[in-house]
């Protein structure tokens, strides 16, 4: 709607400029004002490219906001092109934003111009702003060009492995616009598509099936493996996505699904039951029905899912999943779907007309559905006629022998309307009722008669119609009504009335054998003056007066066939030559002429009077073709169900394809777990956590929390592998399997580590077997979910961090040290919360330990694990300064200790030093100033600190993989100062280990625009191995990679926050020079990395 109004606001803007060039010579100098509107329009566009070629940023955004503006109210801003085209290398990101979007709008028409700043959007589609790749991704694929299809296809497939799924997401409108400009490209298209298939944003979802449908609707086979993922991720899409995903999905299952309505049919027909049947045979046929139809499960997951949307709030929705419902579901469950479209009833005008022609569709087969509604359907006053005629068509459709009575006082209220044609519709809703309950076509009758008396004319011509269709199922009961509408041919003067009572006569002429004659005579007079339709019944009635009392009208009929003989009509013409040859025998006449009385008056059918919504129902609801009663392009039809199902395990995704997709994204080997001891070992170190302090149980209930949302989680997305077909009782074991591993794991204490410890090491001497059921929904919590918003990053991160903690390695590292870690868990105490701390990110791999669980890991997995920090920066940061601190110093150093707080937190070692000759008390952090999603775990208040003394506390930090700054107030007994923390982009990092040959699958899945880099001079005495590794990870906190080849060095380590993989490669050159490559997900954070690493390698 909008692109069509902009269109015809720009044709006329266009006009306009021409007008006013060709009406100039003809102004006069005394009056300007004639054409004011015209020079004020050209006046205020001059002003705006002088604003636009300002060198001041505040003026060209100005500018952009008001040409902006001119689009939005359809004016022709296209002379402004090439003033504004030049902005688009512009640096301010917000006249970028603007200039982008008058590109969308223009581009196409000014192909030329666009063509020639295609390098500037070439260099926008890696920009670090997501919003500047999207619309310069959406600017390429507007300029519908054929000479630069390749570069839109290059930057399609960049955009589709997009970090940022709002990138993808307009990559997936890309593609329908590359498609429509160069169809060749369709294959290369398709393989895009099958990818971006594959994306878990809901985001993507919804763009990428209207890709789908749009480019290749008949690849049902790319469904198969997304299939359960879309039916799961369906509730979080955005609403229009929905839509066009419920569409697709409804065309899937008539593909691959048998139909439900057998059940139904099945129910009936053993319903009836014999009398004298006996219990068994009952027993028996009640056997049979059941297994003559099991619906499958992702038949069943499919209407399970959409049954939700049925409360949305938008219309489209709620209209989609009520078509899905009348074609996929059981008829007994249909009827949901009514209360929700009476819903929409309430919305405008054109949803409401939408909605009730899919309602008189549904009315027709299935009356139960909408009967409880009935007065919902009743109609008022203020409805436009569209709505009146449909909800009469709806009433009618519903009509029984119980509430018939009821729906005839209303019509009668209806006919009375000020509104003709609605008055003429419930005519025939009366007259419909009639033929359709024979208990009140009597009754109908006798009211329509009466209607014949009404001054209204149209209303009489409308009573006559139906009349004559009512009377011929009972001719013979009806000649005093025949007469009667004999007699008000003089009146009428509506041609479809007058016809239809000429008809009745002359059909029924034997039985009013003296009207039908005089009928003929005063008609014949008006012959020349009557309309055609007329014509032709006069000459009908005067044929069969002919055949049947030539006595009384041979001459009139001969006088009216030489009327029509030179009528100006050729149809009246040729029915009159016909009827002479038939009724009047002469030498030319042929066999014809002996059976012209069976031929006049042979006993006619009466009319069946059906909705005009009857043959709608061959298109599929919801869809413009069925409003239009006429197959729309880009119509797709819904197949017929299959006889016997296709195999269902098409869509079942396979374990090793699901780690394989999602160890490259999140950098975590899948390994899978012994069976044995698993339950016992969960609920003894249960039975230990009970009994532990009061500050544990406190962490305890925090975990379960946790535990919770992993489980929903679980739950949710577990339907996407094939563990969606187990029953009820298998999800809720291994729902609370998950819970209590995950409880266990992040138990603190340290007793329970040593136990733990000891158990797994009786489990592994004694099974080797694997839990596949708790790792595909371990590997189905973690890989549902969108790395698009924080809320969706964080629950990630707990299902990634159970994960981790999950791994054998783990609880064998506490075996082999646990005196080592008893004591660095002792000595945190000092400085720490006494409330329980998360056990630490694994220790370095060691031999040993990677030999034993070789047999355990996945083939298609890397083993990508955390490993201890190499070198620990003695730098420190100024926090409080003792002159603002009034006494008070406090300084900061990055510690990097993994895990001491949380998988997420930063560990931050503060130092407050007391430089007054008095005692500080209670030194604590008071009030926080965090930006969204950064969170905080404080140290413990310092009760006092004495007079020169120094005091060390360690606090946690979730910087949320920013460099953003963390505010808050350090306080005392008495003051408050404001203080902040900016962590260097090296410290938000962990460092890894993995082998050379993982490191570069890894950086294999990190090209295009995952990948930064910069070539840096070195001298040639700091080129030594040692001296690159120690000032890499002194200013990153890196995991070095071992190394084949002399001159590449390699470092790995996963952002802090959300997991990703940081990969790091320095390849020394000839001529004292490297190139420094960082590969990662985290483009900014990658970039940012670089910035800082440059000047630590160049350094002399």
């Amino acid at each position: 709607m909008s692109g069509n109004g902009l269109t015809y606001s720009e044709h006329g803007g266009e006009a306009a400029p021409e007008l006013a060039q060709e009406a100039a010579p003809a102004v006069t100098p005394s009056a300007p004002a004639a054409f004011g509107l015209f020079s004020s329009d050209t006046k205020k566009n001059e002003d705006l490219k002088q604003m636009l070629e300002s060198s001041k940023d505040s003026a060209k955004l100005d500018a952009m906001k008001r040409i902006v503006g001119m689009i939005a109210k359809g004016k022709n801003a296209s002379e402004l092109f090439p003033a504004v085209v030049k902005n688009v290398a512009s640096k301010n990101i917000e006249i970028k934003k603007l200039v982008y979007v008058y590109l969308m709008r223009y581009a196409e028409e000014q192909q030329d111009l666009a063509l020639l700043s295609i390098s500037t959007f070439q260099r926008a589609l890696k920009d670090p702003n997501q919003l500047i790749r999207a619309s310069a991704l959406r600017v390429l694929s507007s300029i519908r060009v054929p000479i630069i299809v390749p570069i839109m296809m290059l930057a399609i497939k960049e955009a589709s492995s997009d970090l940022s799924p709002y990138v993808r997401k307009n990559a997936a409108h890309a593609i329908q616009k590359l498609y429509s400009l160069d169809p060749e490209q369709k294959e290369m298209l398709i393989e895009v598509i099958e990818k971006l298939l594959k994306d878990r944003s809901t985001l993507v979802a919804g763009s990428v099936v209207m890709a789908f449908e749009e480019v290749c609707p008949d690849r049902i086979d790319l469904i198969h493996k997304n299939y359960r993922k879309l039916c799961n991720l369906l509730v979080d899409v955005e609403e229009w996505g929905q839509v066009v995903i419920i569409h697709m999905l409804t065309r899937y299952a008539r593909t691959q699904f048998v139909s439900p309505w057998k059940v139904d049919e099945v129910v009936d027909e053993y319903n009836e039951n014999n009398f004298y049947e006996s219990d068994e045979e009952q027993k028996e046929k009640d056997q049979k029905m059941k297994t003559t139809y099991a619906m499958d499960p992702d038949h069943r997951l499919l209407l399970r899912n959409t049954k939700p949307l049925l409360q949305s709030r938008n219309a489209a929705v709620v209209m989609a999943v009520a078509q899905l419902y009348w074609h996929l579901a059981p008829k007994s469950e249909a009827g949901i779907v009514s209360k929700s479209l009476v819903r929409l009833l309430r919305s405008n005008r054109e949803v409401q007309y939408i909605v009730l022609q899919n309602i008189a569709t549904m009315s027709i087969q299935r009356k139960g559905m909408f009967e409880p509604y009935l007065k919902s359907f009743y109609v008022r006053s203020t409805d436009p006629t569209m709505i009146k005629t449909l909800k009469l068509e709806i009433l009618t459709n519903l009509a029984n022998e119980a509430n018939i009575s009821t729906l005839l006082r209303e019509f009668q209220t209806y006919v009375k309307s000020q509104d003709k044609q609605f008055a003429a519709a419930t005519i025939q809703a009366i007259g419909r009722c009639a033929t359709n309950i024979t208990e009140v076509t009597d009754t109908c009758l006798n009211g329509l008669v009466c209607l014949l008396s009404n001054r209204d004319e149209i209303v009489v011509a409308e009573s006559v119609v139906v009349i004559k269709k009512l009377l011929q199922t009972q001719p013979a009961h009806h000649g005093e009504i025949i007469k009667h509408m004999a007699k008000l041919l003089d009146n009428i003067t509506v041609p479809v009335a007058r016809a239809s009572i000429l008809w009745l006569i002359g059909e029924y002429c034997e039985r009013v054998p003296k009207i039908a004659p005089d009928v003929l005579r005063k008609t014949a007079k008006s012959f020349t003056n009557e309309d055609d339709l007329v014509k032709l019944q006069i000459l009908n009635l005067g044929a069969k007066l002919y055949l049947t009392n030539s006595k009384q009208t041979k001459l009139l009929t001969q006088y009216v066939l030489n009327l029509g003989k030179y009528d100006q009509s050729y149809d009246i013409r040729d029915r009159t030559r016909f009827i002479r040859q038939l009724i009047v025998p002469n030498e030319k006449s042929g066999a014809l002429s002996k059976y012209a009385k069976k031929i006049f008056l042979a006993q006619k059918p009466a009319p069946l009077l059906e909705s005009p919504f009857k043959d709608r129902d061959h298109f599929q609801l919801g869809t413009l073709s069925h409003t239009l009663n006429s197959q729309a392009t880009g119509y797709l039809e819904l197949s017929d169900w299959p006889e016997v199902a296709p195999d269902p395990s098409v869509r079942n995704v396979e374990m090793a394809e699901l780690a394989k997709e999602w160890t490259g994204i999140l950098g975590k080997p899948k390994k899978e777990k012994p069976t044995e001891k698993f339950y016992s070992e969960s609920e003894e170190e249960e039975d230990e956590s009970a009994s532990t302090s009061s500050s544990g149980s406190g962490s305890d209930s925090e975990s379960e929390k946790e535990d919770k949302e992993e489980g929903s989680t679980d739950e949710s997305s577990g339907s996407s592998s094939p563990s969606e077909e187990s029953t009820d009782s298998e999800s809720d074991s291994k729902e609370s399997a998950a819970k209590k591993t995950c409880r266990a794991v992040n138990e603190s204490d340290s007793e329970v580590i040593k136990k733990k410890a000891e158990g797994i090491s009786k489990k592994r001497s004694t099974s080797s077997s694997s839990d596949t059921e708790y790792t595909s929904s371990d590997e189905s919590s973690t890989g549902s979910k969108s790395e698009s918003d924080s809320k969706s990053d964080s629950e990630s991160g707990k299902s990634r961090n159970a994960t981790s903690n999950k791994k054998e390695e783990k609880p064998v590292q506490d075996r082999k040290n646990p005196k080592t870690q008893d004591m660095f868990l002792l000595d945190l105490d000092d400085f720490c919360p006494v409330t329980p701390v998360a056990v630490p990110r694994a220790a370095v791999l060691s031999p040993s330990l990677a030999a034993d669980l070789e047999g355990l890991s996945l083939s298609s997995s890397s083993v990508i694990d955390v490993t201890t920090q190499a070198c620990v920066p003695t730098k420190t940061h100024e926090l409080l300064h003792r002159m603002s601190g009034k006494g008070l110093a406090a300084h900061y150093h990055f510690s990097r200790q993994p895990g001491i707080f949380g998988d997420r937190m930063v560990p931050v070692q503060v130092t407050v030093t007391n430089t007054t000759d008095q005692k500080i008390e209670n030194i604590h952090i008071g009030e926080k100033k965090l930006p969204p999603g950064m969170r905080m775990h404080e140290f413990n208040p310092i009760e006092c600190l004495e007079p020169g003394g120094s005091l060390t506390a360690t606090m946690g930090i979730d910087f949320c993989d920013s460099t953003q700054t963390a505010s808050f107030q350090l306080c005392t007994k008495d003051d408050q100062f404001n203080v902040n923390i900016q962590p260097p982009v090296g410290e938000l990092l962990l460092p890894v280990t993995m082998s050379e040959k993982d490191f570069k699958k890894e950086q294999g899945m990190l090209t295009g625009m995952n990948e930064t880099s910069a070539t840096i001079a070195v001298a040639p005495q700091n080129s030594a191995r040692l001296i690159i590794t120690e000032r890499v990870v002194k200013a990153a906190n890196l995991g070095v990679v071992p190394s084949g080849q002399d001159n590449i060095h390699r470092f790995a380590a996963k952002t802090v926050h959300s997991g990703s993989l940081m990969l790091v490669t320095v390849e020394l050159k000839e001529s004292s020079t490297a190139q420094l490559i960082i590969n990662t997900e985290k483009t900014v954070i990658g970039s940012v990395l670089l910035r800082e690493l440059k000047p630590v390698l160049s350094q002399g």
